[in-house]
């Protein structure tokens, strides 16, 4: 990513004396809190700067007020378990006015809200240690009574006695949680309290500069999500701010509710090499080495990553729910991390040899797995002719395969969450004459059009691209390029959806992460918000609410331009129904497949429930009923494959790393080897038709 690509030279001029000189602190109130002269600039600047350069150019008007209105109360008390009524009410008198106060260098409202959010929080933390000051023992789990946990749009409470009966029922929903996940009472007392007075203590060391970020971010994320402020501390660290990758577990996070949630893992990386942590897990706690684990719930993303962080060859313990559990399931388990950077070479594009029986007779086919889209920069600006990157890999790959006389190639973009554009375009060359592979549309509107200049095309024979939700950005626009070009089957879940760009650009105080242009396939077709859709989809192993472009608050929409190509006969169409018909039929009783649909179902049927009970007896009989599916569906899968069935969920030791079995075959992943299946089926209905 390039820094400071815009140029852009911003002169205000407006009264500055009523503004304070330094903040001071105090743990009795939050006056203290009020907007520097610093940030008052600063806060123009992003004004400008999205009114000049953001990729949408939207007025900031009374709707976009509204907006930001909306995003920044969602941002501090995104369950409605803080505000009251009164409290909105006093807040809609900026609801449309948040625009001309932004352009104003008005930042009072925003700083005023968010005291109030403290002053809520601290009040609500010290009700919730009151209740347990009187023992978990007291806390009454017999009543058969409810608590509503989807409340996002749930009206705000009227008073602080209704408050007070909603945490009431939040902290009995706590203690119920830990219990049932085998926790004592005694535990659970010293977990919860210590939990709420380390929150009490964070609080008290809130700075203006929290409150500054909080707020121009939910300017700024008004226009999209990727479109952030970063305060002077952040942007120091902005590379290990959004990614864990440098000197730390190779993993992307974000927040979720009073949770940091894993979005994806670096190909390579530490914790993807774990086994043991996966995308939609939950970090609950955090240790350096075989210190004390900090409980992190409830703590700020950025503080999360800082505890996280740490120097390389030093182990960082991490307490985690896994996303395979239950929704009300709090039983963890504790990963322990050796910190490294990842290696390039360890990103490196491989290959295997995929054989397959089909219809009667052998079939070889080659495999590249493509972990990422690397180039080494420094090697290839030095000039150094044995510069490594993701394209002379693939083609070295190709010319090995080639020479075993396979069948046809699958090139498997699983988990490619993207890298260099240079190499997407690069990489599209080797499997295409000349022409363009990607356009991208820049805030004035102008296209630029990136292409393959080579003439001629590197391997001709029979292609599927495998994806699924994780393969984002540079994998997109490969995949879109070899869709549009007729040039492969493309196989598998519907991708990420990442199609934008962005930029840094530095402010007097921080700086803005600004989108300034959009990706589009050369079909004119945008890969933002809807990625690429598969022409054979498989059953997803995720829930694509949870993970993807399309899940984030405020995503630019898909759309489309003008096609850089000519619409061509496609030739693989008046196939795709006989495909999809033979898929079907083949995956049925696949076990694999069955798992990931039966899983996936359950998962979405529990995430509808919006109450939980609050009566143990209920609480263990649900919990029990859940845990009960899980297992049935499990076993199916291990019986189908001849494994050793288990008698309960929790039967393997979640904790021992697996063991790695280096004789594991490309045919036993049942994805993989249904694509070969797929591409075989496909040169042998093109071969038909060829002979009629």
């Amino acid at each position: 990513m390039k820094r400071s690509l815009l140029s852009v030279t911003l002169a205000f001029s407006f009264a500055l004396s009523a503004l304070p000189l330094a903040a001071k602190t105090t743990s009795d109130s939050w006056e203290y809190l009020q907007p520097d002269r610093e940030q008052v600039i600063a806060s123009l600047n992003v004004v400008e700067l999205l009114k000049r350069h953001h990729y949408n150019k939207p007025p900031l008007n009374d709707e976009r007020s509204e907006k930001i209105y909306q995003g920044y109360l969602k941002m501090l008390d995104p369950s409605r378990s803080y505000f009251i009524a009164s409290d909105i009410a006093e807040f809609d008198q900026w609801r449309t006015r948040f625009d001309d106060l932004l352009k104003n260098g008005d930042l009072q409202p925003g700083f005023t809200i968010y005291t109030r959010h403290l002053e809520r929080l601290q009040g609500r933390l010290q009700f919730a240690l009151s209740m347990l000051d009187k023992g978990v023992d007291t806390i009454d789990l017999d009543t058969d009574e409810s608590l509503l946990i989807d409340r996002e749009n749930a009206p705000w409470v009227k008073d602080l006695a209704e408050l007070d009966d909603l945490w009431r029922k939040r902290v009995k929903d706590e203690v119920l949680r830990l219990k049932i996940a085998g926790k004592e009472p005694k535990a659970i007392q010293e977990l919860l309290t210590k939990r709420y007075n380390n929150q009490l203590a964070r609080l008290k060391q809130t700075r203006g500069e929290d409150v500054f970020q909080a707020y121009i971010n939910a300017f700024a994320m008004s226009y999209d999500p990727h479109t952030t402020y970063l305060s002077p501390d952040n942007a120091e660290n902005f590379d290990i701010n959004m990614s864990l990758s440098l000197e730390g577990i190779g993993a992307v996070l974000q927040s979720d509710n009073e949770h940091v949630k894993v979005v994806r893992l670096v190909p390579a990386g530490p914790a993807e090499k774990s086994k043991q942590i996966a995308p939609a897990d939950k970090i609950i706690g955090v240790a350096q080495g075989s210190k004390e684990m900090v409980d992190v719930i409830g703590w700020r993303l950025d503080e999360v990553v800082k505890l996280i962080r740490g120097p390389k060859g030093s182990q960082v313990r991490l307490e985690v729910i896994p996303a395979s559990n239950a929704p009300n399931d709090q039983t963890s388990k504790v990963v322990s991390i050796t910190r490294e950077a990842v290696k390039l070479e360890e990103q490196a594009a491989k290959k295997s040899i995929l054989n397959l029986k089909h219809e009667n007779r052998d079939y070889k086919l080659g495999v590249i797995e493509i972990p990422a889209f690397y180039l080494d920069f420094k090697a290839f600006r030095a000039g150094d002719p044995n510069y490594k990157s993701t394209t002379r890999d693939v083609k070295r790959l190709l010319t090995e395969l080639e020479k075993e006389k396979v069948d046809g190639v699958v090139i498997d973009l699983r988990n490619n969450g993207g890298g260099s554009l240079q190499e997407a375009t690069e990489l599209t060359g080797l499997f295409i004459d000349q022409g363009p592979t990607v356009l991208v549309r820049n805030s004035d509107g102008r296209v630029d059009v990136l292409a393959d200049d080579d003439a001629g095309i590197f391997y001709k024979g029979p292609m599927a691209v495998l994806v699924n939700r994780l393969s984002a950005s540079a994998s997109e626009i490969f995949a879109g390029a070899m869709q549009d070009y007729h040039r492969a089957l493309i196989l598998g879940g519907q991708t990420f959806g990442k199609g934008t760009v962005q930029t840094i650009q530095p402010l007097n105080h921080g700086e803005l992460k600004l989108t300034l242009a959009k990706f589009y396939r050369v079909s004119g077709q945008s890969t933002q918000h809807q990625g690429v859709i598969p022409d054979i989809q498989y059953p997803d192993i995720m829930d694509t609410k949870e993970i993807g472009e399309s899940a984030l608050p405020e995503a630019l929409p898909w759309d489309s331009i003008k096609p850089a190509i000519k619409p061509e006969l496609d030739p693989i169409k008046p196939f795709l129904a006989e495909l999809q018909s033979r898929f079907e039929r083949r995956t049925a009783q696949n076990a694999d497949f069955t798992f990931a649909r039966e899983r996936l179902q359950l998962a979405q049927k529990l995430m509808e429930e919006t109450t939980v009970s609050l009566n143990e007896a209920k609480r263990r009989t649900q919990q029990t009923d859940i845990e009960g599916q899980q297992l049935t569906i499990e076993n199916s899968r291990r019986k189908a494959k001849g494994e050793t069935l288990l008698n309960k969920l929790k039967e393997e030791d979640e904790d021992a790393l697996p063991a790695v079995d280096e004789k594991t075959k490309p045919e036993d992943d049942a994805y993989l080897a249904e694509s070969g299946r797929i591409l075989l089926d496909y040169l042998g209905l093109n071969t038909h038709l060829a002979k009629q």
